[in-house]
């Protein structure tokens, strides 16, 4: 059987932090690598995922990245997690910062 590797670049609008890391990350493009093999099938061309990982820039700053094992469907939830509007109280997160730079102090 064949293996295949296919990449995509995911967007965090906020710090984030999986399972399976050891810290929480900042807002950021991140690339996430997906390894899958091919079946034997005999009518349509099927894979299935072997592993999905995640690149991290290195904490100290040096050139290069970690690569982390990762769950896709904590991944798929901590993008729609990040996606969603972040309240505060009855306020989106939008609307707060328009606030705090227009310098009025009520909702």
């Amino acid at each position: 059987m064949t293996t295949r590797t296919s990449s995509k670049t995911v967007t965090f609008t906020r710090p984030f932090r999986l399972s399976a890391m050891e810290r929480e990350h900042p807002a950021g493009s991140y690339t996430v690598e997906t390894d899958e093999e091919s079946l034997d099938t005999r009518s349509l061309p099927a894979y299935r995922r072997l592993a999905t990982f995640i690149r991290l820039p290195l904490r100290t700053g040096a050139p290069g990245s970690e690569t982390i094992l990762i769950d896709p469907a904590e991944l798929e939830a901590a993008l729609s997690r990040d996606a969603a509007p972040e309240h505060y109280g009855p306020e989106t997160a939008g609307e707060h910062a328009a606030r705090q730079v227009s310098g009025s102090s009520s909702p």
